[in-house]
C-alpha cells in the first residue's frame, strides 16, 4: 500500500524539493524531504526509506556520492536521480551503479511514476 511507503527526497533547490514532495504525496507515498545529503544521512529516515530521489548536483555532497556512501554501508535502497544538467556519461554511470532512474528537470510525471513503481516493487 503506497501510503505506508516512505520516499526520501534530497534536493538543495527548495522550490523543486517542495513541488516534487507534493507530487510524490499526491501519488500516495509518505515523503521525507531534505535540503542536503548530509541532512538525510544524519536522520533516521534511511531506516524506513523505500526509495531515495536525489538531485545529482548539490553543494558539499553530490547525489552520486550519497548513493556511493549508502551502498558502501551495505544498504540497498533504490535511487532515482534527477538533474537539470543531464548528460549521457553520468546517466550511464548512475544506471550501471544500480540507480532505478535518471530523470531530467523538469521531469515528466509518467517517468517518475514508472521509476517509483519499479523501486517499490524491488525485493
Amino acid at each position: 500500500m503506497p501510503d505506508s511507503i516512505r520516499i526520501c527526497i534530497v534536493d538543495d533547490d527548495e522550490s523543486f524539493r517542495k513541488a516534487l514532495a507534493s507530487l510524490v504525496e499526491l501519488l500516495g507515498y509518505r515523503v521525507d524531504p531534505f535540503a542536503s545529503a548530509e541532512a538525510l544521512l544524519a536522520s533516521d529516515s534511511l531506516e524506513r526509506a523505500a526509495c531515495i530521489i536525489t538531485d545529482i548536483q548539490m553543494p558539499s555532497m553530490s547525489g552520486i556520492e550519497l548513493h556511493r556512501r549508502i551502498q558502501s554501508s551495505g544498504r540497498t535502497i533504490p535511487f532515482i536521480f534527477v538533474t537539470a544538467y543531464p548528460d549521457d556519461a553520468t546517466r550511464a554511470r548512475a544506471l550501471r551503479d544500480g540507480a532505478i532512474g535518471y530523470l531530467g528537470k523538469p521531469m515528466q510525471e509518467a517517468g517518475l511514476v514508472d521509476c517509483l513503481e519499479r523501486a517499490v516493487r524491488r525485493p
